[in-house]
């Protein structure tokens, strides 16, 4: 599994990840679904979509992208609007998979991400914190 060095954790000051530390080698990788975002979404669910996005801007730009360390559930909130598979065919269930960031659609839907005085993304690994890489 690759992992995304520089890639932030999760959303400062919460539980929101955003990448996971280790590959699940019992039950292999949580499949990456399309979630529905409805419009009553807690303000802090949309902030981590919000930083989410950004992240994945900063970090990855319109280059495809390996899922890697990316948190399956983070991307699905995400999968089949702003963020899509980049092959053909696409394999949810793959650490190896390749996405990209559909940039219409992902304008459209955080156009603050995107905006010319959008705030740095803080960066930040916690992938060696207990020595397992």
């Amino acid at each position: 599994m690759l992992k995304h060095r520089g890639f932030p954790g999760r959303l400062m000051g919460t539980d929101f990840q955003f990448v996971i530390r280790r590959a699940n080698m019992k039950t292999g990788p949580a499949k990456i679904i399309k979630r529905e975002r409805f419009r009553d979404r807690k303000a802090p669910d949309r902030a981590a979509d919000r930083a989410f996005m950004a992240a994945l801007w900063a970090h990855f730009g319109e280059d495809p992208f390996e899922r890697g360390n990316l948190d399956a559930g983070r991307l699905s909130w995400l999968f089949g609007r702003e963020v899509v598979p980049a092959t053909d065919p696409f394999d949810p269930e793959s650490y190896e998979a390749l996405l990209r960031i559909d940039l219409r659609r992902a304008k459209a839907a955080f156009p603050e991400v995107f905006a010319a005085n959008a705030p740095p993304v803080p960066s930040g690994d916690w992938d060696d914190e207990d020595g397992d890489d």
